[in-house]
């Protein structure tokens, strides 16, 4: 009996553990509140969330013909979304999702929503590295699966023409490309390449990169979600390549020069920091860093 009473008891303990990191509430380092891990909506309605979430939600009108067409297709599918509620992108599209996937009929339970938190020791990772492989520097991520659980197709940080066409165009797996393709692409070579390959080809990748690129910034947020998350060979390889793609721009060259820095390669970060003083010879940050590091 009282074996029985235990096993019942270790039961209880972890059901009531699980049901903890669901709906997570935390804070960041300016003490405004966040969820971390599995979110549900009833986690986005309470507290200081349902604030932008409700507001957005009941704004957004889904196109009602692409909806119905995409009610037919989404059957087949799950969807896992990785957001920040800290993030103004997030608490956009989130509750818009909600909206198209709830007018969609879409399963509840094949709806899965990850929080990552904004930490820079944490930088866009879930509690319990739900991120770990799945290539999220931008969010949200949605990522549509088939049934046997393979990527079909994502949508990064806003949709090419509104969330409902956008994923109709992925459910029929018609041509879609979403936004920072270039961080796709070079994802792909580190995983079939490796870093040492595009280390010692930068060059030659950067011009094949090139007609990916639209702003330094793509490779610039990609480099430091690598950097935060200790992937320090993979970072210094995107930031050399950014440099490359934008030679003239010093946010290039001081994002390559910390990269130096964190690893205490002062020879490298002293050499990158003095390339941004050519281009602004006014950059507090790199003066303060040199005369640091001096």
């Amino acid at each position: 009996m009282n074996r029985i009473f235990l096993c019942v008891m270790i039961l209880f303990m972890c059901q009531f553990s699980l049901s903890q990191e669901i709906n997570a509430l935390s804070k960041d380092a300016r003490g405004r509140e966040m969820l971390l891990g599995e979110i549900t909506k009833e986690g986005f309605t309470s507290n200081s969330f349902n604030t932008w979430f409700s507001k957005n939600y009941e704004a957004y009108q889904p196109d009602e013909a692409i909806v119905q067409k995409l009610q037919r297709k989404l059957k087949k599918y799950s969807i896992t979304v990785f957001m920040g509620t800290w993030c103004g992108d997030s608490k956009r599209e989130v509750p818009r999702l909600y909206k198209v996937l709830e007018t969609a009929n879409f399963p509840k339970e094949k709806l899965r929503i990850i929080g990552v938190n904004n930490a820079r020791s944490s930088y866009k990772q879930g509690p319990n590295n739900e991120e770990k492989g799945m290539n999220i520097h931008r969010v949200p991520t949605i990522i549509v699966y088939n049934k046997k659980g393979k990527e079909v197709g994502r949508i990064v940080e806003h949709p090419v023409e509104s969330l409902e066409a956008d994923l109709l165009l992925i459910c029929k797996k018609k041509s879609y490309q979403h936004h920072y393709q270039i961080v796709t692409q070079l994802h792909k070579l580190f995983k079939k390449k490796g870093t040492d390959y595009i280390k010692e080809n930068s060059e030659k990748i950067t011009r094949n990169l090139q007609s990916y690129s639209n702003s330094f910034k793509e490779l610039n947020t990609y480099g430091y979600v690598l950097l935060y998350a200790k992937e320090f060979e993979k970072a210094i390889a995107t930031f050399t390549i950014n440099t490359q793609l934008f030679p003239n721009t010093k946010n290039s060259f001081d994002s390559l020069a910390e990269a130096y820095f964190t690893i205490k390669d002062y020879k490298n970060a002293t050499k990158y920091y003095t390339k941004v003083l050519s281009i602004d010879a006014n950059d507090e940050n790199a003066k303060n860093m040199l005369a640091k590091m001096q």
